[in-house]
């Protein structure tokens, strides 16, 4: 690994983040579903949800992982401002690079789904701990990780 790359963050958007998967909004609990929902794929294993306690681990990484299995749901308790690097699933370990991944900035209340294979690090922030919901399947971390070491770290510097 050589240098690093500071990346510039991209507040999170619907549009924005469409090629890695969907920004979800709080919403009424009478409204019928539709395309703003999110769209799940949890069909090859059993969905498991739960709270993760995260620690702040700083605002730089060189790792991604991938999972391949079913897509992935990421919404912090209590709001608070966070931070998750992504990067395209079609793109291949072997040709995965700093200059593909980009860093969202999410200070909104809302739930991040990320679709089958699209690459992700984080979620990062700068409080000391942070507790996530998260929706993916019993095994994910276990059958499903697929992690690559980036050609350079990212760093990202909060403006």
């Amino acid at each position: 690994m050589n240098s690093n790359l500071e990346k510039s963050l991209q507040l999170i958007d619907p549009d924005r983040f469409r090629p890695f998967g969907q920004v979800i909004y709080p919403q009424r609990d009478d409204k019928p579903w539709d395309e703003n929902d999110a769209n799940l794929d949890l069909s090859q294993g059993i969905p498991r949800v739960y709270i993760m306690t995260l620690k702040n681990q700083g605002l730089t990484f060189n790792k991604i992982t991938q999972h391949r299995r079913c897509t992935q749901c990421l919404a912090a308790i209590g709001g608070g401002e966070w931070f998750l690097g992504v990067a395209r699933p079609e793109i291949a370990p072997d040709r995965l690079l700093a200059t593909d991944v980009f860093v969202f900035r999410i200070k909104e209340h809302c739930l991040i789904k990320l679709e089958k294979g699209t690459w992700h690090a984080g979620p990062y922030f700068v409080a000391e701990a942070m507790d996530f919901f998260n929706l993916e399947l019993t095994d994910t971390n276990i059958t499903d990780h697929h992690c690559v070491e980036l050609d350079r770290s990212i760093t990202f510097a909060l403006e």
